[in-house]
Protein backbone atom coordinates (compact mmCIF):
# COMPACT_ATOMS: atom_id res chain seq x y z
CA UNK A 1 0.00 0.00 0.00
CA UNK A 2 1.21 3.50 -0.80
CA UNK A 3 1.75 6.25 1.75
CA UNK A 4 -1.41 8.31 2.20
CA UNK A 5 -0.40 10.71 4.97
CA UNK A 6 2.81 11.70 6.72
CA UNK A 7 3.64 14.13 9.51
CA UNK A 8 7.30 14.99 9.06
CA UNK A 9 8.68 16.69 12.17
CA UNK A 10 5.58 18.85 12.65
CA UNK A 11 5.68 21.54 15.33
CA UNK A 12 2.31 23.23 15.87
CA UNK A 13 -0.03 24.81 18.38
CA UNK A 14 -2.31 27.74 19.04
CA UNK A 15 -0.95 31.27 18.89
CA UNK A 16 2.37 31.23 20.74
CA UNK A 17 1.57 28.01 22.60
CA UNK A 18 3.34 24.98 21.11
CA UNK A 19 1.56 21.65 21.61
CA UNK A 20 3.16 19.34 19.03
CA UNK A 21 6.95 19.03 19.02
CA UNK A 22 8.50 17.61 15.84
CA UNK A 23 5.68 15.09 15.56
CA UNK A 24 6.32 12.32 13.07
CA UNK A 25 4.19 9.40 11.85
CA UNK A 26 2.76 8.04 8.61
CA UNK A 27 -0.32 6.21 7.40
CA UNK A 28 -0.79 4.04 4.34
CA UNK A 29 -3.88 3.86 2.14
CA UNK A 30 -6.56 1.65 3.70
CA UNK A 31 -4.81 1.61 7.10
CA UNK A 32 -6.31 2.65 10.42
CA UNK A 33 -4.40 4.38 13.21
CA UNK A 34 -5.19 4.91 16.89
CA UNK A 35 -3.70 7.99 18.56
CA UNK A 36 -3.45 7.37 22.29
CA UNK A 37 -2.14 9.21 25.32
CA UNK A 38 -3.13 10.89 28.52
CA UNK A 39 -5.16 14.09 28.55
CA UNK A 40 -3.43 17.15 27.16
CA UNK A 41 -0.66 15.41 25.20
CA UNK A 42 -1.76 16.67 21.78
CA UNK A 43 -4.11 14.02 20.41
CA UNK A 44 -6.90 16.38 19.32
CA UNK A 45 -4.33 18.99 18.29
CA UNK A 46 -2.88 16.45 15.87
CA UNK A 47 -6.24 16.15 14.11
CA UNK A 48 -6.81 19.90 14.25
CA UNK A 49 -3.38 20.40 12.68
CA UNK A 50 -4.17 17.93 9.94
CA UNK A 51 -7.37 19.87 9.22
CA UNK A 52 -5.50 23.20 9.09
CA UNK A 53 -6.87 24.65 12.32
CA UNK A 54 -3.58 25.30 14.15
CA UNK A 55 -0.41 27.33 13.64
CA UNK A 56 2.35 25.18 12.17
CA UNK A 57 5.84 26.54 12.84
CA UNK A 58 7.96 23.62 11.70
CA UNK A 59 7.97 20.46 9.63
CA UNK A 60 5.59 19.41 6.90
CA UNK A 61 2.35 17.52 6.35
CA UNK A 62 2.29 15.37 3.23
CA UNK A 63 -0.99 14.14 1.75
CA UNK A 64 -0.71 11.66 -1.11
CA UNK A 65 2.81 12.88 -1.69
CA UNK A 66 1.93 16.59 -1.77
CA UNK A 67 2.83 19.17 0.88
CA UNK A 68 -0.45 20.49 2.34
CA UNK A 69 1.05 22.27 5.36
CA UNK A 70 -0.29 25.66 4.21
CA UNK A 71 -3.42 24.43 2.42
CA UNK A 72 -6.70 26.03 3.66
CA UNK A 73 -9.05 23.77 5.62
CA UNK A 74 -11.83 23.71 3.00
CA UNK A 75 -9.37 22.54 0.36
CA UNK A 76 -8.24 19.70 2.63
CA UNK A 77 -11.83 18.45 2.76
CA UNK A 78 -11.98 18.56 -1.02
CA UNK A 79 -8.68 16.66 -1.12
CA UNK A 80 -10.26 13.77 0.80
CA UNK A 81 -10.12 14.44 4.55
CA UNK A 82 -13.34 13.58 6.41
CA UNK A 83 -13.62 15.26 9.82
CA UNK A 84 -15.80 14.06 12.73
CA UNK A 85 -15.13 16.59 15.52
CA UNK A 86 -15.46 15.82 19.20
CA UNK A 87 -18.42 18.22 19.48
CA UNK A 88 -20.23 16.46 16.56
CA UNK A 89 -21.51 19.81 15.28
CA UNK A 90 -24.59 18.49 13.50
CA UNK A 91 -26.88 21.15 12.06
CA UNK A 92 -29.69 21.39 14.65
CA UNK A 93 -32.28 23.04 12.40
CA UNK A 94 -31.83 20.59 9.51
CA UNK A 95 -33.33 17.11 9.30
CA UNK A 96 -31.10 14.05 9.35
CA UNK A 97 -31.43 13.72 5.60
CA UNK A 98 -30.72 17.41 5.03
CA UNK A 99 -27.62 17.16 7.26
CA UNK A 100 -26.39 14.42 4.94
CA UNK A 101 -27.32 15.82 1.55
CA UNK A 102 -26.09 19.37 2.21
CA UNK A 103 -22.46 18.17 2.30
CA UNK A 104 -22.72 15.34 -0.24
CA UNK A 105 -20.00 15.00 -2.84
CA UNK A 106 -19.87 12.51 -5.72
CA UNK A 107 -18.63 9.05 -4.86
CA UNK A 108 -19.52 5.64 -3.52
CA UNK A 109 -20.98 6.88 -0.24
CA UNK A 110 -24.58 8.02 -0.69
CA UNK A 111 -27.78 7.99 1.36
CA UNK A 112 -28.41 4.31 0.70
CA UNK A 113 -24.98 3.28 1.94
CA UNK A 114 -24.91 5.46 5.05
CA UNK A 115 -28.42 4.33 5.98
CA UNK A 116 -27.21 0.76 5.55
CA UNK A 117 -24.35 1.47 7.96
CA UNK A 118 -26.62 3.30 10.43
CA UNK A 119 -30.23 2.02 10.14
CA UNK A 120 -31.25 4.30 13.03
CA UNK A 121 -30.63 7.31 10.80
CA UNK A 122 -32.99 5.97 8.15
CA UNK A 123 -35.69 5.60 10.80
CA UNK A 124 -35.09 9.19 11.94
CA UNK A 125 -34.36 10.78 8.57
CA UNK A 126 -37.15 13.34 9.02
CA UNK A 127 -36.09 14.30 12.57
CA UNK A 128 -34.14 17.50 13.14
CA UNK A 129 -30.58 17.38 14.42
CA UNK A 130 -31.59 18.72 17.83
CA UNK A 131 -34.18 15.95 18.23
CA UNK A 132 -31.59 13.18 18.22
CA UNK A 133 -29.93 11.48 21.17
CA UNK A 134 -26.20 11.87 21.70
CA UNK A 135 -25.53 8.50 20.11
CA UNK A 136 -27.69 9.29 17.10
CA UNK A 137 -25.93 12.63 16.68
CA UNK A 138 -22.60 10.83 16.64
CA UNK A 139 -23.88 8.42 14.00
CA UNK A 140 -25.05 11.42 11.99
CA UNK A 141 -21.68 13.15 12.35
CA UNK A 142 -19.88 10.06 11.02
CA UNK A 143 -22.42 9.54 8.24
CA UNK A 144 -22.15 13.20 7.24
CA UNK A 145 -18.37 12.88 6.95
CA UNK A 146 -18.82 9.78 4.81
CA UNK A 147 -21.13 11.70 2.48
CA UNK A 148 -18.13 13.84 1.50
CA UNK A 149 -16.59 10.59 0.20
CA UNK A 150 -13.27 10.95 2.04
CA UNK A 151 -10.09 8.95 1.57
CA UNK A 152 -9.30 9.37 5.28
CA UNK A 153 -11.79 9.57 8.14
CA UNK A 154 -10.73 11.47 11.28
CA UNK A 155 -12.62 10.56 14.46
CA UNK A 156 -12.07 12.64 17.60
CA UNK A 157 -13.36 10.90 20.75
CA UNK A 158 -16.28 9.20 18.92
CA UNK A 159 -17.40 7.27 22.02
CA UNK A 160 -17.33 10.12 24.54
CA UNK A 161 -20.37 10.23 26.84
CA UNK A 162 -22.28 7.44 25.09
CA UNK A 163 -24.11 4.46 26.57
CA UNK A 164 -22.30 1.09 26.30
CA UNK A 165 -24.80 -0.33 23.79
CA UNK A 166 -24.28 2.67 21.51
CA UNK A 167 -20.50 2.45 21.95
CA UNK A 168 -20.55 -1.14 20.70
CA UNK A 169 -22.80 -0.22 17.76
CA UNK A 170 -20.48 2.60 16.74
CA UNK A 171 -17.36 0.51 17.27
CA UNK A 172 -18.75 -2.18 14.99
CA UNK A 173 -19.53 0.42 12.32
CA UNK A 174 -15.98 1.83 12.52
CA UNK A 175 -14.49 -1.67 12.34
CA UNK A 176 -16.61 -2.32 9.26
CA UNK A 177 -15.35 0.86 7.63
CA UNK A 178 -11.75 -0.17 8.28
CA UNK A 179 -11.89 -3.89 7.60
CA UNK A 180 -14.61 -4.32 4.99
CA UNK A 181 -14.72 -0.96 3.25
CA UNK A 182 -10.96 -0.34 3.33
CA UNK A 183 -11.38 3.27 4.40
CA UNK A 184 -8.30 4.75 6.05
CA UNK A 185 -9.02 6.25 9.47
CA UNK A 186 -7.41 7.94 12.44
CA UNK A 187 -9.12 7.44 15.79
CA UNK A 188 -8.46 9.55 18.87
CA UNK A 189 -10.03 7.76 21.81
CA UNK A 190 -9.67 7.84 25.61
CA UNK A 191 -10.43 4.12 25.96
CA UNK A 192 -7.24 2.48 24.65
CA UNK A 193 -8.52 -1.09 24.47
CA UNK A 194 -11.49 -0.04 22.36
CA UNK A 195 -9.33 2.09 20.08
CA UNK A 196 -6.82 -0.71 19.60
CA UNK A 197 -9.57 -3.18 18.72
CA UNK A 198 -10.73 -0.87 15.91
CA UNK A 199 -7.37 -0.12 14.30
CA UNK A 200 -4.33 -1.68 12.61
CA UNK A 201 -1.62 0.61 13.98
CA UNK A 202 -1.19 2.80 17.05
CA UNK A 203 0.95 5.64 18.29
CA UNK A 204 1.20 6.96 21.84
CA UNK A 205 1.87 10.64 22.44
CA UNK A 206 3.59 12.31 25.37
CA UNK A 207 4.14 16.07 25.41
CA UNK A 208 3.28 16.36 21.74
CA UNK A 209 5.67 13.76 20.41
CA UNK A 210 5.50 10.04 19.61
CA UNK A 211 6.90 7.77 22.34
CA UNK A 212 5.57 4.49 20.94
CA UNK A 213 4.51 3.26 17.51
CA UNK A 214 3.53 -0.22 16.37
CA UNK A 215 0.70 -2.64 15.59
CA UNK A 216 -2.45 -2.12 17.63
CA UNK A 217 -2.76 -5.81 18.46
CA UNK A 218 0.76 -5.93 19.89
CA UNK A 219 0.16 -2.93 22.14
CA UNK A 220 -3.20 -4.31 23.30
CA UNK A 221 -1.45 -7.52 24.36
CA UNK A 222 1.32 -5.73 26.25
CA UNK A 223 -0.13 -4.87 29.64
CA UNK A 224 3.06 -3.37 31.11
CA UNK A 225 3.41 -1.05 28.12
CA UNK A 226 -0.22 0.06 28.43
CA UNK A 227 0.35 0.78 32.11
CA UNK A 228 3.56 2.66 31.39
CA UNK A 229 2.24 4.96 28.69
CA UNK A 230 -1.44 5.30 29.57
CA UNK A 231 -1.57 4.66 33.29
CA UNK A 232 -4.60 2.43 33.04
CA UNK A 233 -4.76 -1.34 33.17
CA UNK A 234 -6.70 -3.39 30.70
CA UNK A 235 -8.78 -4.80 33.52
CA UNK A 236 -9.97 -1.30 34.40
CA UNK A 237 -11.50 -0.69 30.99
CA UNK A 238 -15.30 -0.84 30.72
CA UNK A 239 -16.76 -4.03 29.29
Amino acid sequence: MSELLAFDGVTAGYGNAVVLHRLGFSLRAGESLAILGRNGVGKTTTLETLMGNTRVTGGAIRWRGQDITRLPAHQRVRAGLGWVPQEREVFPSLTVEENLTVVARPGAWNLTRVYGLFPRLRERRANYGNQLSGGEQQMLAIARALMTNPLLLLLDEPMEGLAPIIVEELAEAIRRLCEQEGLASIVVEQHPVLALEMTHQAIVLERGTVVHAGPSAALAADQPLLDKFLGVGIEEEPA
